[in-house]
């Protein structure tokens, strides 16, 4: 492990506030749109992970999100009622359901990232190229990611 002597807890408590500050605005976006559907940021994890991977299981989705079933449920259960997703068995194994978003959730979703994307955006065009590499690197470092 590599020792990072010149970063004191201060320091570090700091990234951490920007993390937890970046989060917050970037939500603080999507909350508009959430709230005219009366859905919250759950919703919204929900959408984004099914629209990165399409067909994803309910298993798949339980790993990712880190919630327990009956959490994940009440989400599903609203976004069926908003006419946001729909289920396709396995054709192997029945048991196994695959998640879509439907037109109605592609729009969900565009309307969500569309006010998200710029802000990330904006940023990221404010940036040196090297520093949305390292950027990108120090994220996936953080979330255990392979990069």
């Amino acid at each position: 492990m590599k020792k990072l002597l010149y970063l004191k807890d201060y320091e570090l408590k700091q990234y951490v506030e920007k993390i937890f500050m970046g989060y917050r605005e970037t939500i603080s976006d999507a909350k508009k749109v959430l709230d005219k559907y009366s859905i919250g940021i759950a919703h919204n994890k929900v959408i984004h992970l099914i629209s990165l991977y399409e067909g994803i299981t309910i298993s798949e989705l339980l790993k990712k999100l880190k919630i327990t079933k009956q959490s994940l449920n009440r989400v599903l259960k609203d976004l069926i009622k908003l006419k946001a997703i729909n289920y396709k068995k396995n054709e192997k194994d029945t048991r196994i359901k695959h998640v879509f978003l439907t037109e109605e959730g592609k729009k969900l979703f565009d309307e969500i990232f569309s006010i998200q994307k710029k802000r990330i955006y904006n940023a990221f065009l404010a940036s040196e190229s090297k520093e949305v590499i390292s950027f990108d690197k120090v994220l996936k470092k953080i979330i255990n990611e392979k990069f």
